[in-house]
This record gives structure tokens, sequence and C-alpha cells, in this order.
């Protein structure tokens, strides 16, 4: 059966206080307390960190978090993924370097990875990057990757179906929804898995219900999807 991804705009944006930790706890309670600093930025340790793990795992959502989270205080933080083809140059203003999925880096990119995480170091300026597997084993300019390597590593794992369900009935119960279990094996089977979509697509099923004010079916999710 074809999974969908649903493309839908209603949370705010990979946040920390959104993110569901699971089995990913400890990496998430690292970059809580140092992005929770605030009265004292120049705190913050520089040691970099880096994340790995399958797609799915809320690696990129634990990123994107960071730079929500910087910008939320009015800091600025230097981003790159493999979509930014002409990377631009180090610029001091920034609170901390965000590279994320290292490993789809073209030669420009890790150079200019290479570039930041130098100028970084000199500043004092963390760096925190993702990648699909250990820095160890990515297929990097060794003078990259051996700087990967060095700091907090965590490895995240994806969640489990029933971790997943569980989640989503915790969320439910919060809406003062009732998720039957038809419904959540019809969202399992016919959508993304990635809680984070799980999540949006129970928000707008929770306004659509308010609505037409129906009860959560699977023939009100198909109703919502027609409409959308």
């Amino acid at each position: 059966m074809r999974q969908l991804a649903l493309d839908i705009g209603l949370n705010a944006g990979p946040t920390l206080a959104n993110f569901f930790p699971g089995p990913n706890e400890v990496a998430w309670k690292h970059l809580t307390l140092w992005l929770g600093n605030q009265s004292v930025p120049s705190s913050r340790s520089p040691v970099p960190t880096y994340l790995s793990g399958p797609t799915g795992s809320g690696k990129s959502h634990l990123l994107r978090a960071v730079q929500s989270g910087l910008s939320s205080h009015g800091q600025l933080a230097g981003w790159l993924d493999a979509s930014i083809v002409d990377p631009s140059a180090f610029d001091e203003r920034w609170s901390a370097v965000l590279m994320d999925d290292v490993h789809r880096y073209t030669a420009v990119q890790q150079q200019a990875a290479f570039n930041w995480f130098v100028n970084a170091q000199t500043q004092h300026i963390v760096v925190m990057a993702t990648g699909d597997v250990a820095a160890a084993h990515l297929k990097l300019r060794e003078d990259l990757r051996s700087r990967l390597a060095w700091g907090h590593a965590f490895t995240l794992q994806t969640m489990s179906d029933d971790e997943r369900r569980s989640v989503l009935r915790q969320q439910a119960d919060a809406r003062g929804i009732f998720l039957s279990d038809e419904v959540m094996n019809f969202m399992l089977s016919r959508f993304s898995r990635d809680l984070g979509h799980l999540i949006q697509l129970l928000n707008q099923l929770d306004g659509y219900a308010l609505q037409t004010q129906r009860t959560v079916t699977i023939p009100l999710l198909k109703a919502m999807l027609e409409e959308s």
C-alpha cells in the first residue's frame, strides 16, 4: 500500500519542544541543555556535536530545532545542507554552525564545511552536524571527517510502531480525541511513518473534526484528504 507524505503546515516547524525523544532522549537532553543557557550564550560549550542515524530518526528535526531556538533569541546560525550548491562564506556573527546530512556533501560543500569548521573552532563557536553513519565511517575528505569525529556523538534510532502508537494515543488524549485502533492502523499504513508528519496529520484531523462536528473515523479522514 502506497505511503503518502502529507505536507501539512499547521505546526510552527521543528522545535525541541515538539520533538518526541523516545529512544533518543540522551541526544535531546544534550541539545536542550546546550540551547537552554540563553542568559550567558558565551558559556555554551564549543565542543562539536554529531548526530548519526537513519532517515526518520529525527536528526534533521533536532538540528533545525537548534536553529529555530537560536533564531527565537535573535541569534544567527550558519546552515549548510546538500541543497545549497553555493555555500556562503563564514560569518563571525554566527552563534553556531549547523551542517545537515554531511554524507551527501559535494566536494564544493565539503570545502565550505571544512572552512566553516576551522573558523568556528578559532572563534569558539559550536559545530553541530548530522549524517547517516558514525563520523568515523563518513566518506568525506579526511580533514573534515576527523573533525566531525571529535566531540559529542549520538546515534539516533527510529521509533518502533508501538512507540509511535503510544505517542499518537497520548497526543489524541491530550486533544480530547478518541483515536480508535482502526484509525491509527490506517494512519500508520497509508502515510509517512515519520512521527512529525503523523502529529501534524492528527492536528489537521482534530481541526477538521471540530469544523464538521463529526467524530474521528476513517471516512472522516478520507473526506478531509479529498478536500485538501
